[in-house]
């Protein structure tokens, strides 16, 4: 098996170098020869025969799960350091050993690992989204905006990046008189909402399956004085039943599943009043169609998927939707998912004073495994502004920069 781990592993790594220890005690240094200066570097101890054999068989879940129980250890670098190189190379070689026949396996069973109906949906949102809440105040921006920041510049703060993305969106949803009523489909905990209703006299209700968040939500509203413009409903987004000015949606496609696109686009359109708006934002693929990383499918998001523009832009049609605008947003996830593990790293003790080392390995490789997805994987940001009717929004773009800036100039004045 030690023989067959160094080929296959030899024949994965055609960038940079990684320095592989056995379980004999055995370092081989696997990679192109000759090559250095930025190539990347990095080594892994497979410590038991066990982590070689189930390396072989099905890398993309097993990798996770042996580094959890410690079974793979990063050899004189870090996680982050591993999985650079590793997802580097994956997107060059693809998977290793049995790795891409059991994608396509995978492929031919995604529709039933992504059924979702509502009661399947709350039990997957809770799996992640009801976790301690202390746990998300460490790693998120104060607003506890748990989705891609916007960073207009590459300079800014996690905590002025967001507040950018809740502009930036605000701006495309053109709210444009006070009063209008707002849909918040998986609305978290709640700063999105609040930002609308505060900032443009919107009003809002949000809608989610996790209770945590749906608490948090509560009684933010309640310490600002909005509960008057804003309420949170336990709904899941297919209960909706009354007609809004707008829709918004934020970080939340991913958990509908394919098999559901139709009926998430659906609702929105026959919600949607004939002037109304929508504005879309979710995780995509570059590449096309796919699957779910297996381990991130059952650790983390059970029932997610990230989906291309190729499988939503078919749906938006037959719910009779216009897309009126598309904007893709490529490296600032993965900017935001650095923010994030920076932020994990400050608190790891405290975090697993909470939970336990094995949950810190889990979310750390979550955190790191997902950066490198934006940086070397094709994952981007899709925001698909949409309409009901041809006329319902200004002839060009110049209305959102012009609402932006205009947003920007009222907190720099209140400043």
């Amino acid at each position: 098996m030690q023989t067959l781990i160094r080929s296959v592993l030899g024949n994965f790594t055609r960038q940079g170098r990684l320095n592989l220890r056995l379980p004999d005690g055995t370092t081989v240094a696997l990679g192109p020869p000759g090559e250095a200066g930025s190539a990347p570097v990095a080594g892994m101890h497979l410590k038991t025969a066990n982590a070689i054999r189930r390396l072989v068989l099905d890398p993309a879940m097993a990798f996770g799960e042996l580094y959890m129980d410690g079974e793979i250890e990063p050899l004189d670098c870090s996680i982050h350091d591993l999985l650079r190189l590793l997802t580097l190379n994956q997107a060059i070689a693809g998977d290793p050993g049995l790795g891409r026949w059991l994608d396509r396996l995978r492929r031919l069973a995604r529709r039933s690992v992504q059924l979702n109906p509502a009661g399947r949906s709350k039990r997957n949102v809770a799996h992640h989204y009801d976790l301690n809440g202390q746990l998300y105040a460490f790693i998120l921006d104060e607003d506890r905006q748990y989705s891609c920041a916007y960073f207009r510049t590459g300079r800014e703060t996690l905590e002025e990046a967001q507040r950018d993305k809740k502009r930036h969106i605000a701006a495309k949803l053109r709210l444009d008189r006070p009063g209008l009523e707002v849909l918040d489909i998986g609305c978290g905990w709640g700063g999105m909402a609040l930002t609308l209703a505060r900032d443009h006299g919107a009003r809002v209700t949000g809608v989610t399956l996790s209770e945590e968040q749906l608490a948090h939500a509560r009684a933010r509203a309640q310490a600002e004085g909005l509960q008057d413009r804003v309420r949170f409903e336990l709904m899941d987004y297919r209960a909706w039943d009354r007609p809004v000015d707008r829709v918004v949606s934020v970080g939340m496609v991913e958990h509908v599943g394919i098999n559901h696109f139709a009926t998430y686009f659906g609702t929105i359109a026959r919600h949607l009043k004939e002037d109304g708006v929508a504005l879309v934002h979710g995780i995509g693929r570059s590449d096309g169609p796919g699957t779910t990383n297996p381990w991130m499918q059952k650790y983390i998001f059970p029932g997610g998927y990230s989906p291309a523009l190729s499988e939503v832009v078919p749906a938006v049609e037959k719910a009779g939707l216009w897309v009126t605008d598309i904007e893709v947003l490529r490296l600032h996830y993965a900017r935001t998912l650095a923010e994030w593990r920076a932020r994990f790293l400050l608190h790891r003790e405290e975090i697993k004073a909470l939970y336990d080392e094995r949950f810190c390995r889990m979310f750390e490789m979550y955190l790191s495994g997902s950066e490198f997805a934006f940086r070397h994987g094709g994952h981007m940001v899709w925001q698909v502004q949409l309409a009901r009717r041809v006329d319902a929004l200004p002839l060009t773009r110049d209305y959102m920069l012009e609402e932006e800036r205009a947003a920007q100039s009222l907190v720099t004045t209140r400043a």
